[in-house]
């Protein structure tokens, strides 16, 4: 029984460890640049009545805003301006 116990142990370590060295490969999220594309979000997509968020965009979905905001982030806050 012991030894199962031991076993484990090493494995989990192991693991542990393997995990831990690994690279993050994932970029982390600049305020700079959370705020430079919500910036453009918001001139790309004009809520229909001003002040109030829950009235929603004048111009797209939910889903397009979220899908802009994420191709600013991946492009580093470079937009040409453009919806798709």
């Amino acid at each position: 029984m012991f030894a199962n116990w031991k076993y484990g142990c090493v494995l989990l370590a192991l693991v542990c460890t393997a995990t831990g060295s690994c690279p993050d490969r994932a970029l982390a999220l600049t305020a700079e640049l959370a705020r430079k594309c919500s910036a453009l979000m918001a001139q790309q997509f004009p809520p229909r009545e001003p002040g109030n968020p829950a009235a929603g965009s004048a111009k797209g979905s939910g889903h397009d805003q979220r899908a802009y905001y994420a191709k600013c982030v991946a492009s580093g806050g470079k937009m040409d301006g453009g919806v798709k």
